[in-house]
């Protein structure tokens, strides 16, 4: 934006010392004036130097004062004037050097230097609290931009295999017509829905990344109970066990995307389950001020750091990709998305027992 070009705040702030310095000044020196008029005459009338018993001498009255004070007190008053620009102009840099500091870290952040940090030192204050705030707005922005482009390389690597493939399928059946079409076909048909499939999760992680939605009351009970009936043959498929229970659990949003939320955490606690034996628990909690969503599966055991990894896009851990529904690995990045979209948290841990418990928690919805 452009400006025009003004005086600079340590200028001011000079201006102001001094000002304030002068003013103080002249109302001390207008109070020893007023003090001292109070006990000179104006006119003093003295008897003549033959007078009986009276000494010849000389008594000062107002004009004579003011010859001898008016003098003093402009001296004083030109170098309080020159005390309080030179005292202003130190005291004003000394105090707007941090913002100095971070106007610099500013500049560098707009020219895309996110890793640079004020790091102001000393006890707290306004200007340390403004850096304090301003480094951890940076560092949020530096991880942010991180995610960002991690995702625009998996984004792009994903939806690039897919159209390869399809062009391999496409360069076989031109060149030997003789192939069967019917696999060729069936092959394109599968690999054409797995793109729509990740571009369907791109768009509804964009859409609740901007949080662009109605809002209105939902039960995580209800979205719960929908989601297991949903998924129950696919649980059945897998041999895994679906328990389902908790409490009402009303918050404020959209019923679509936590919807959505719950049926990615119930699918991908059904998917990546011990075969044939695994169990899935979705329970509904009310706390003070919040509910909770806490989806919990037994599984192979997985380590904290792994577990803290699988919210990251196409992030989905060693070893817990299944060849009949590996996903196109957004389901807990959308499920992140919409969590925070909400208002809300997600948070990870790995069971002592094997598998994973995902707890969203979310505002209560105001009564």
């Amino acid at each position: 934006m452009g400006r025009e070009p003004g005086l600079s705040v340590r200028l001011k702030l000079t201006l102001s010392y001094a000002g304030f310095l002068m003013v103080a000044g002249a109302l001390l020196l207008a109070v020893v004036w007023v003090f001292l008029l109070r006990y000179v005459p104006e006119v003093i009338t003295t008897p003549g130097p033959g007078a009986p018993g009276m000494p010849g001498m000389a008594i000062p009255d107002r004009a004579d004062l003011q010859r001898a004070f008016v003098p003093k007190a402009a001296v004083a008053l030109a170098f309080l004037l020159v005390l309080g620009l030179a005292g202003g102009w130190f005291l004003a840099g000394s105090m707007l050097a941090p913002l100095t500091r971070i106007t610099n870290a500013t500049r560098l952040a707009a020219d895309g230097s996110l890793a640079h940090r004020v790091q102001l030192e000393g006890r707290a204050d306004e200007f340390r609290e403004l850096a304090d705030a301003f480094d951890t707005m940076l560092a949020r922005l530096e991880a942010h931009d991180a995610e960002q482009r991690r995702f625009a390389a998996n984004a792009s690597h994903e939806l690039r295999t897919p159209l390869a493939i399809t062009q391999a399928l496409l360069d076989v059946a031109r060149t030997d017509l003789g192939r069967d079409t019917g696999e060729l076909v069936e092959r394109l048909h599968f690999v054409n829905s797995r793109a729509i499939d990740l571009t369907e999760a791109l768009l509804l992680l964009s859409r609740a990344n901007q949080r662009s939605f109605a809002r209105e009351p939902v039960d995580l009970s209800l979205a719960a109970e929908e989601a297991a009936e949903t998924l129950l043959p696919l649980a059945e498929k897998h041999g895994v066990t679906l328990e389902t229970g908790g409490e009402v659990a009303t918050t404020t949003g959209s019923y679509v995307l936590l919807l959505q939320m719950t049926t990615n955490l119930v699918h991908n606690a059904i998917v990546h389950n011990l075969a044939g034996r695994g169990t899935v628990w979705v329970t509904t909690l009310v706390r003070p001020g919040a509910v909770l969503l806490t989806v919990e599966n037994t599984g192979e055991p997985l380590s904290q750091p792994v577990a803290s990894t699988l919210t990251e896009p196409f992030q989905r851990g060693t070893g817990r990709v299944r060849a009949d529904h590996a996903g196109v690995g957004l389901g807990l990045a959308i499920v992140k998305s919409i969590a925070q979209a909400h208002g809300g948290t997600l948070t990870l841990a790995p069971r002592a027992a094997g598998g994973l418990r995902v707890t969203v928690h979310l505002p209560a919805a105001a009564r």
